[in-house]
């Protein structure tokens, strides 16, 4: 059988991993009985997974005939706060918990890969190294930084990284990479601005947090506007605000917490200092006080030039050069696979999952419901790159 048709092969099986894990979602720092599947998966194919790897994280190799390059391949496999609103009959079994972003998908795709490869080890040299990551949601906790931190690139050493995310942006059969960033950093901060309460009808004798906050507010966006180059993408957005206790009351306390996003590391590190000065001056100058704290959290995700050609140039041949897609612009989503590209060269891409004529729905969103017709092609994609990669 060709890889096509070995692909074709384990499909049933690729498809119940997927909908056993989108029935069974848990959030990140959670991923008790989602890595315990996993590991059960791969013990099955005759694999002996290494568990707890920075968290709930599992490795495990298939080593070829003979000794050569290792090239790892990486899932997560983390859920979102999210209540499911698809109607599938595979919907999660756990309230308030969904596979939102299809991180059910990527790890079914590398469950079916490795069912695929431990086939296929007399005909390749090398190792290949399976990573299943868990916490990919948590900006502050990133599970891809706790298994490097564990030496997951390690014994072996490992040459280069591939990974995929599903994406409702381009329809199924598609793929869609850059060269360079592929994706934003994600950073989340947290301000506090404090005042004085008084009577709503007497604000003279108070110091009203809100209207501190809406100055701070408008004047946050002036750091996009006014000192980063219009050549930079940045995005800075509060998401959350909260203030007062009555409608009567002048509020003593106003609280806001919200995200940023950049593609360029030197951007990520001028926003904290250029934030608290703004944050400082209204605060201070309109007799409040504050608190400000800002934690750093992805990284962008680079494509490594050499790694991009190689996926790029297997996927065309794969799929056709239609289907390759080279995005305008990059994502300002977060992804925390840059952790792994900082350090070995890594590539990572869009598997389209939009489904011709299907409502769209975006990742986060209760209904996204990716096209498990993008499976095969992610996993043919991912499984000719690896062995590509090897045998240069």
């Amino acid at each position: 059988m060709n890889l096509a048709e070995k692909i074709q092969a384990v499909k049933d099986n690729v498809e119940a991993h997927r909908r056993w894990l989108h029935a069974h979602p848990e959030c990140s720092g959670q991923e008790k009985e989602t890595a315990a599947y996993i590991a059960k998966a791969l013990r099955n194919l005759g694999l002996a997974p290494q568990e707890n790897v920075g968290g709930y994280g599992i490795v495990a190799l298939i080593e070829g005939k003979k000794g050569g390059k290792c090239v790892a391949l990486r899932a997560d496999f983390d859920a979102l706060a999210i209540q499911e609103e698809t109607g599938l009959p595979f919907a999660s079994k756990n309230p308030g918990v969904m596979h939102a972003c299809g991180h059910d998908v990527h790890t079914a795709m590398l469950l079916g890969a490795a069912e695929v490869l431990c086939s296929m080890k007399e005909e390749f040299a090398g190792t290949i190294k399976l990573i299943f990551q868990p916490s990919e949601e948590n900006a502050t906790d990133s599970g891809a930084k706790k298994m490097i931190a564990a030496g997951v690139l390690e014994n072996p050493s490992v040459d280069a990284i591939f990974a995929q995310h599903v994406s409702p942006n381009y329809p199924t059969g598609s793929i869609a990479l850059n060269e360079g960033a592929m994706s934003a950093s994600s950073d989340r901060f947290f301000i506090t601005v404090k005042g004085k309460s008084s009577h709503g009808s007497a604000p003279e004798n108070g110091v009203d947090a809100v209207t501190i906050g809406a100055q701070i507010i408008t004047a946050l966006q002036t750091i996009v506007s006014r000192n980063i180059s219009p050549l930079d993408s940045v995005v800075l957005t509060i998401g959350k605000l909260a203030a007062g206790s009555q409608y009567n009351i002048i509020a003593e306390e106003c609280t806001m917490e919200g995200t940023c996003r950049t593609l360029n590391p030197q951007v990520q590190d001028q926003l904290p200092q250029r934030m608290e000065a703004i944050i400082k001056g209204i605060a201070e100058s309109m007799g409040g006080t504050y608190e400000f704290q800002y934690s750093k959290g992805f990284i962008p995700t680079m494509n490594a030039p050499a790694a991009f050609a190689l996926v790029r140039d297997t996927a065309q041949t794969l799929l056709g050069s239609e289907q390759v897609i080279i995005p305008e612009k990059s994502a300002m989503t977060g992804e925390d696979f840059s952790f792994f590209g900082r350090e070995i060269p890594a590539a990572f891409y869009w598997l389209g999952c939009q489904k011709e004529d299907a409502p769209f729905y975006p990742l986060h969103n209760n209904r996204f419901a990716p096209d498990e017709a993008a499976m095969p092609v992610g996993m043919e994609v991912m499984i000719s790159s690896a062995l590509a990669y090897l045998s240069e």
